[in-house]
């Protein structure tokens, strides 16, 4: 028998006349059964009071394992270690009998013999459930009658691990995924995010690290805990979110001056960079009220522990000050696998890697994500090129627009007005300045860029489908752009420099490219 199998405490739960028959006259039960993860066959019992038994071979021989000297109590909960086979732990309780001691013990040698490790946890808070990490070895999760706590030592201390969590009953814990899954009795279920870092974090390196992110999937969901603001304090407590969608890095900083600049390179498994983060805003963005590009995310750089999300995204495409254009700049999802992650500092770099995942929901064929990120990488690149070529031309019509009205010299005025109207000609082509919101287009309908735009928006999704009107539309919008491009590269090297050698003849100066 795995129990005590005491008889005068298996009578009737009532009479003379009526059995009451409530579910309190059963004991002698076994109340936790838990498998090994790491050995087959071996399988750790407790009883409802207070034996521990362990089989090595699926149970055709038994060996109780009960710690020495522990009373009649309620075994509430077992965890073997996820980093030995050896180290199990069990959460004992006695408040049955009046008696609120705390009642954590450990094994590392498969129950031959345990400590008591309740050190640091006071008299009343009766205990219910121990976890170990997942991440880090004697990483421990205590849940008990007046909340929970955390050990850093494998039980040798504990210390309040509340935070905001209500102080209330702790029924179970559940390390999942890189969080903290917290049950309790009467408030309702409780999630610790990304305790993942926890299982990182060394206090021996304090100053400068990165901690490797957990598994990202590719998937496509909003969640406020996306967001990279500096003030972001953390989502209600009493409102169930997301995750973020994204790649979440933890890195630690230490005290850096304001003018101190960090980046964060991120590169694929051929080391090419997809990206690099600054902590320094773009100077030269303008923002534009539901029309334009938003602004590329920035790196926080406090002292101690910051946060940020990757979106998994390429770079955002540049936008066009001032034109209002209805779209989305942001680049299109990098394939699942595995990336790197490289912080400058001052000098210094720290690295992590990070595996981003295929959400189990989708279904897609070999070389799917290869196709579509070729397609969609050679689209915004040509974006980027088209908008950049825009921004420098209308920045040259602006200053030569100024300049001719200070020219007087006939000759050089009539060949400024000339170029001045084949700039404005080829910009007309490739942007639409009058629209302002939404509804203009009726009235102002988009022009190049914006039709581009819009076959990468059509194009582009989390499940990498890329069809044949996507594909036709492309080749029909690329043959357009050669003209286009060819026209804006003609202003760009030939006809502005040719300008500017008149204007510096005429001992009036350049316009600057």
């Amino acid at each position: 028998d795995l129990t005590r199998d005491i008889d005068a405490k298996q009578g009737n739960g009532g009479g003379p006349y009526t059995n009451e028959a409530v579910g309190a006259e059963n004991y002698g039960t076994l109340a936790y059964i838990l498998e090994s993860p790491h050995e087959k066959g071996y399988i750790w019992t407790g009883s409802d009071d207070g034996l521990v038994h362990l089989t090595k071979n699926s149970g055709e021989t038994w060996e109780n394992v009960t710690p020495k000297g522990l009373k009649e109590c309620l075994i509430n909960a077992i965890e073997v270690s996820p980093h030995d086979p050896a180290t199990a732990y069990i959460a004992t309780t006695r408040y049955k009998f009046n008696d609120y001691t705390p009642g954590f013990y450990k094994t590392t040698d498969y129950g031959k013999t345990w400590t008591a490790i309740n050190s640091g946890i006071p008299y009343g808070a009766f205990t219910r459930v121990v976890r170990e990490d997942e991440f880090k070895k004697d990483l421990l999760y205590a849940g008990t009658e007046k909340g929970i706590y955390a050990s850093w030592n494998g039980g040798k201390s504990w210390e309040p691990f509340q935070l905001n969590l209500p102080k209330t009953p702790i029924t179970d814990l559940k390390v999942h995924q890189g969080d903290l899954v917290v049950a309790t009795s009467g408030r309702s279920f409780w999630v610790l995010d990304d305790i993942i870092a926890l299982g990182q974090y060394q206090t021996s390196k304090k100053g400068l690290q990165m901690l490797k992110p957990k598994e990202a999937y590719n998937g496509s969901w909003g969640s406020p805990l996306n967001g990279n603001s500096s003030k972001f304090t953390g989502s209600d407590p009493f409102e169930g979110v997301n995750p973020a969608n994204g790649v979440v890095l933890y890195y630690e900083l230490p005290k850096l001056k304001d003018s101190t600049a960090i980046t964060l390179e991120i590169t694929d498994v051929k080391g090419k960079v997809i990206r690099t983060i600054s902590s320094e805003k773009d100077p030269y963005y303008k923002p534009h009220n539901g029309g334009g590009a938003p602004p590329a995310p920035v790196l926080s750089k406090n002292e101690g522990l910051n946060r940020f999300v990757w979106d998994m995204k390429h770079p955002i495409m540049p936008g066009i000050p001032d034109v209002y254009i209805e779209a989305g700049f942001s680049g299109h999802k990098v394939s699942p696998g595995n990336y790197t992650f490289t912080l400058n500092v001052d000098g210094q770099k720290v690295t992590t890697t990070g595996v981003i995942k295929e959400l189990p929901t989708y279904e897609t064929k070999p070389g799917q994500y290869e196709e579509f990120d070729v397609f969609m990488t050679a689209a915004e690149a040509e974006l980027t090129v088209m908008h950049n070529m825009v921004n420098q031309l209308y920045a040259a019509q602006k200053e030569l627009t100024a300049i001719l009205k200070k020219v007087t010299d006939p000759t050089v005025k009539t060949a400024g007005e000339k170029l001045l109207t084949d700039m404005k000609a080829w910009d007309a082509e490739m942007v639409q300045r009058k629209s302002q919101a939404y509804d203009d287009v009726e009235n102002f309908p988009n022009k190049f860029t914006a039709e581009y735009l819009f076959m990468i928006n059509q194009t582009n999704s989390s499940i990498p489908r890329l069809n044949k009107s996507s594909i036709d539309r492309k080749t029909e919008l690329d043959a357009q752009w050669m003209g286009l491009k060819a026209r804006g590269t003609q202003l760009k090297n030939t006809a502005i420099p040719a300008y500017n050698k008149t204007l510096w003849d005429a001992g009036i100066g350049a316009i600057r490219l």
